[in-house]
């Protein structure tokens, strides 16, 4: 009974510290986001010489900054979050499509050639992008890949090593007797993937997708090399394009766009971390 009381009080003492250890984790991450959204409301001197205060009635400009930084340039704020939604939503659904049937398609035929794509997919998760990005903006000037309707592709060559790792673990989980069911009434391997093994992976698309459109919407290297600057820009890109002459930031503009482009993916994912886990977690230890 004794040892037992022990137990519960070393349990209770573990937990605590956990929790505490976990709370200021959370503080950290959460700080640099309440941080800008303090700052889009003051004006640029009061970031550059007080950046953790709160505003005062001095340097409040309620939503001046927001509106400055959309009126910003002869390039529209909307026009880049358009092209941004674009890049998003195309690329996350090419990622999503082609790396869940080659995840299929690998474990379920299982001979040396898949093995080697499987690999090679893993393999390029460790590859730097500063080791391939000058021969790419190359190719892809080469290829007319420097549009928002064709970069989607580039996307899926980078995206494709994590993706194809989730749906691959996930994969091996879904339990064969349910396709052979599918194939004794009729189904082609197409129909099986469709109607049986996707509405099963619903998890794992739901946590590819939300990780690929974080990756994807913030991203500022890769369109920053690979788009022509003067007809595309993406959300990062206009951020990065607002300053005045030489070489003045306008903080105050900055801040405020920074959060208009974090507010949606921040969104995104407290609504749907709890798929991220289930998704991430089905992926890489089942099978």
């Amino acid at each position: 009974m004794a040892d037992s009381s022990r137990l519960s009080r070393s349990t209770r003492t573990v937990n605590a510290i956990l929790t505490g250890f976990f709370t200021l984790l959370s503080i950290a991450w959460v700080l640099p986001i309440v941080i800008v959204l303090i700052n889009s409301f003051k004006d640029s001197s009061a970031i550059a010489l007080t950046p953790f205060e709160l505003p005062t009635a001095e340097t409040f400009v309620r939503f001046q900054n927001y509106i400055t930084g959309v009126n910003n340039g002869n390039y529209s704020f909307f026009l880049s979050a358009f092209y941004s939604l674009v890049i998003t939503v195309f690329s996350v659904a090419l990622i999503l499509l082609c790396t869940s049937m080659a995840a299929w398609y690998i474990d379920r035929v299982d001979s040396l050639f898949c093995k080697v794509v499987y690999y090679l997919c893993i393999f390029s998760m460790v590859v730097p992008f500063q080791m391939v990005m000058f021969t790419l903006s190359k190719t892809a000037d080469a290829l007319k890949l420097n549009t928002p309707w064709t970069i989607p592709i580039i996307y899926l060559g980078f995206g494709a090593g994590l993706a194809v790792f989730l749906f691959t673990g996930f994969v091996k989980s879904i339990p064969r007797e349910v396709e052979q069911a599918a194939n004794i009434d009729g189904c082609n391997a197409l129909q099986t993937f469709f109607l049986v093994d996707m509405p099963i992976m619903k998890s794992t698309y739901i946590s590819v997708a939300i990780l690929q459109i974080m990756w994807v919407w913030n991203d500022y290297l890769l369109p920053y090399l690979v788009l022509d600057r003067t007809r595309y820009m993406t959300i990062p890109i206009h951020i990065q394009f607002l300053q005045g002459s030489f070489g003045r930031v306008d903080y105050g503009a900055t801040m405020a766009m920074i959060m208009m482009c974090l507010l949606p993916i921040v969104l995104i994912y407290v609504i749907c971390q709890k798929h991220i886990i289930k998704g991430v977690l089905s992926g890489a230890v089942k099978g």
